[in-house]
């Protein structure tokens, strides 16, 4: 199982966030490209959300390589930054697209050399 297909399925399951209680809209991400496209949409309704394999229509489109979507997927990409970078293409409310960065985990702390715990004497 990919690093973001264990990601859509674990909002699948969560089915609420909280953070998103006065959001209402839907994001689709188009993953991949060429001969092989996945599509995931996540309507959100007041911080309830469902989560599908569709190419139904969305407030706003995320189109992404399956490689930058797994390394968010394990926290290892920063969404915003991957847009500067021109790694995620977004169409529609990009407000929304920022928002559901925060859905991704943060990328983790870098483990200390040799076991220490931070690294100074």
């Amino acid at each position: 199982m990919t690093a973001t297909r264990a990601f859509f399925e674990r909002l699948a399951v969560a089915c609420q966030d909280p953070r998103f209680s006065k959001v209402c809209g839907s994001v689709r991400f188009d993953i991949g490209g060429g001969d092989h496209l996945e599509q995931w949409l996540l309507i959100i309704d007041h911080g309830h959300m469902r989560v599908t394999r569709s190419p139904d229509p969305a407030t706003t489109v995320i189109r992404v390589s399956a490689q930058v979507a797994d390394a968010m997927a394990r926290g290892e990409v920063n969404g915003l930054a991957a847009i500067t970078r021109g790694e995620i293409m977004v169409d529609g409310d990009l407000g929304l697209a920022l928002r559901i960065g925060r859905l991704f985990p943060r990328t983790p702390d870098p483990p200390a050399p040799n076991g220490s715990e931070t690294g100074r004497s």
